[in-house]
């Protein structure tokens, strides 16, 4: 058992938020009972996992993304107050972590999904070196795009977007979680031959298309869903509480 507050200096001291130029506020966002049991990790603070949280008896709820934002309406009506009434009836504290928890360099989204892709990072790239850049663990490189797609695919159990009209080996590959789409052109600038994150936009197909780097998207939750468990359990280890991952299907 802890408290609120060691709580939040541990994570704080791990993740190091103060780094940050973020899109909303990053450590506890909502106040919940002082001592603290158990967390239950997750992607995003949605009333979904809430329950599930509540059903665990969780003290303490540890997300990707919260429920607040730089430049959302700040009115407390539908989905958001059913989340909040919720996580203030049953006393749960609930801390949120955004782009520390993708940058972190072992523990993080991308960390992470490098792990669970077989990828081994060499370099960060990008706006706050969010993106990494690597190969795969064991050397060597995939035969072509359409190879590594089916890899990532496999990893991942989520199909996967391929845009690539290259058809030549795949060794450096760049990598950024979640809706890292932005950060193609900085991959493709930082020498990749592909690009893998969860969500595609309109401009990226040309750009892979023009360039001959290889863009996959494989899901925005489906690259987020290792940062949150693998940052929660290391906490947990540390000040002694239970924790519990409950992954919520999301099909984004």
């Amino acid at each position: 058992m802890t408290d609120r507050q060691q709580l939040l200096r541990a994570l704080d001291a791990l993740l190091q938020p103060e780094r940050f130029k973020d899109y909303g506020p990053n450590g506890l966002q909502v106040e919940g009972r002082e001592q603290v049991r158990k967390i239950v990790s997750g992607v995003s603070a949605s009333r979904a996992l809430i329950e599930a949280a509540i059903a665990a008896k969780a003290d303490a709820l540890f997300v990707h993304h919260g429920l607040f934002w730089r430049g959302q309406d700040g009115r407390v009506t539908g989905w958001m107050k059913q989340r909040l009434a919720l996580l203030l009836a049953h006393d749960i504290n609930l801390f949120a972590y955004h782009l520390p928890l993708d940058a972190h360099p072992e523990l993080g989204n991308n960390a992470q999904l490098g792990l669970q892709l077989g990828l081994q990072a060499s370099s960060r790239f990008g706006e706050q070196e969010l993106g990494f850049l690597g190969g795969r663990r064991n050397g060597g490189s995939f035969v072509d795009a359409q190879a590594l797609a089916a890899h990532v695919e496999q990893a991942l159990a989520h199909p996967v977007t391929l845009v690539s009209t290259a058809r030549r080996a795949i060794k450096n590959i760049a990598w950024c979680s979640g809706g890292a789409q932005s950060h193609f052109e900085q991959a493709i600038a930082a020498g990749a031959d592909a690009y893998i994150t969860g969500e595609i936009s309109e401009p990226q197909a040309h750009y892979a298309r023009e360039s001959g780097v290889a863009y996959l998207a494989c899901g925005h939750h489906a690259s987020e869903r290792y940062g949150a468990p693998a940052v929660a359990a290391h906490i947990a280890a540390q000040l002694g509480l239970a924790h519990e991952f409950i992954d919520i299907d999301n099909p984004a």
